[in-house]
């Protein structure tokens, strides 16, 4: 049995492999998985889903009842494709977006001269959950805040494709992008050598060369160190990856202390060993008991007085989540208009700012038709999803922004784009967004591609794992050479 293609329910979605077909690569892709047919990629699929139990690619959820569940990172074997060209336009729009956001941090942090000048509003900044006053007056290394950063991008019906949020504190992901493409690279290798899409397996070399460039200490191989909140966070595989990928120890708190020199220092078996950079895995208010939370038993007393210093290193830097905030989102355009005296090549999805009256009474007026976001929520909580709402859920919603409407942006609700997905065993249109990951020090780079997030349950839009959502590897491919006649 083969593929019907005129069968596919694309359900009046932009459907990024059927709609996309006239690039000769996924023109291409959709013949050749029409030529394996269902019950081969069925089978594919299966021996994926063996490949990740074997290689123990895992994440941790948390139940209702308090408990940490370890699963299966979720994989759909048909990949995503984008066109080369049209990347080269991404990655040059994200480039110009973290770079904005970076001299935006550090103007917060100095003079806030965006503030002076009538760009961004003060009452903005003053109820910001994630600006630290502790950071204010310190020079990071080399002016820079983010060093990594993972922008969430959407496409839209007409094909466009938006910003939908930046992560900018601690974004995790980028070792799913890394496996998933070892996983497709086992299960449908004929593709892969056919189609050739350009390689991630870089990033690990990158961040290490982005961490080691913050270095306070001239060396050929600084000592660079991911301090992770332990075994029981969620992103726990990530870290213990990225830090085996890299050569770097994984450590927690307990194994790093600051002496009397306002250096950082690491227990090993040998004694102490200097550390020159911390990629930290840990939220701002852990980091440091003497700075942020007294009582967290995660961090490492003294660790800001080092950095403050200029005696280690720390990415990213703590206060950078105060550009991670979806109403300072909402100011992005005209921040990189500011900072850069350009306009932004990728657009933001249209947004209300409900602080502002015109767009509050909007707001509250055509709940039914937009989606709703608190400031800091994350992992697709805390937010209204008008056209899936009910009455009363609007009703609750509305008195929320009423309260606090510094707190919320409003947005049209999108209609994301689909990939084909192997649902039980025939392929089905599910809802894409993808996170590139953008790392900056002494230059930049951005992945080839990113982490592809697949909202697995049929009409649904959330795509994160917490909530049952899978992935896809990402292949970015150039325009394969016409046939000579």
């Amino acid at each position: 049995m083969s593929i019907d293609w005129n069968a596919y329910p694309s359900e009046g979605f932009y459907d990024e492999l059927v709609a996309g077909n006239g690039h000769r690569a996924i023109a291409g892709l959709l013949a050749d998985l029409e030529a394996l047919g269902p019950e081969e990629l069925v089978a594919r699929q299966e021996a994926a889903d063996v490949s990740i139990k074997e290689m123990g690619i895992t994440f941790t959820v948390y139940s209702e009842e308090g408990g940490a569940i370890d699963r299966t990172w979720p994989f759909d074997i048909i990949p995503r494709i984008i066109a080369q060209s049209e990347w080269e336009r991404v990655d040059a729009g994200l480039r110009q977006r973290v770079q904005a956001l970076n001299l935006f941090i550090d103007d917060l942090y100095h003079d806030q001269k965006v503030i002076k000048d009538g760009v961004f509003p003060a009452e903005v900044l003053a109820k910001s959950v994630n600006f630290r006053p502790q950071c204010v007056g310190v020079d990071p290394p080399l002016g820079i805040w983010a060093h990594i950063c993972g922008s969430d991008l959407v496409r839209d019906a007409d094909g466009t494709l938006y910003v939908l949020e930046d992560n900018l504190r601690v974004p995790s992901g980028v070792s799913y992008m890394l496996e998933n493409r070892l996983v497709t690279k086992r299960v449908l290798p004929e593709l892969f050598e056919h189609y050739a899409p350009l390689p991630v397996d870089d990033y690990p070399s990158e961040l290490f060369d982005t961490l080691a460039a913050l270095s306070p200490r001239p060396a050929d191989y600084p000592a660079v160190v991911v301090l992770t909140p332990g075994i029981y966070n969620s992103a726990y595989f990530e870290h213990s990856y990225l830090a085996q990928q890299m050569g770097c120890e994984l450590v927690e708190g307990r194994d790093l202390f600051v002496d009397k020199d306002d250096c950082v220092y690491m227990r090993t078996v040998d004694g102490l060993a200097r550390v020159d950079v911390v990629y930290r895995r840990i939220d701002d208010l852990f980091l440091d008991p003497e700075a942020f939370l007294p009582d967290s038993a995660l961090g490492v007393p003294g660790l800001m007085r080092a950095w403050k210093a200029g005696n280690v290193a720390l990415a990213n830097a703590p206060g950078a989540g105060v550009a991670d905030d979806k109403v300072v989102y909402a100011f992005v355009p005209e921040l990189i208009r500011y900072y850069l005296d350009a306009d932004p090549i990728i657009p933001n999805v249209p947004t209300y700012r409900c602080m502002e009256p015109d767009a509050l009474a909007y707001t509250l007026e055509n709940m039914e038709r937009l989606v709703v976001k608190p400031a800091n929520e994350s992992g697709g909580y805390g937010m209204l999803v008008g056209p899936a709402s009910t009455k009363a859920e609007r009703e609750h919603f509305a008195e929320l922004i009423k309260k606090d409407p510094r707190n919320y942006i409003s947005q049209p609700a999108l209609k994301l784009s689909t990939v084909p997905t192997i649902i039980g065993k025939k392929l089905e249109p599910r809802h894409v967004d993808l996170r590139p990951f953008i790392l900056s020090a002494d230059r930049q780079q951005v992945t080839m591609g990113g982490l592809t997030r697949v909202a697995m349950r049929k009409g649904s839009l959330v795509v994160n794992s917490s909530q049952g959502g899978g992935s896809k590897d990402t292949w970015i491919v150039p325009e394969p050479p016409q046939a000579e006649e």
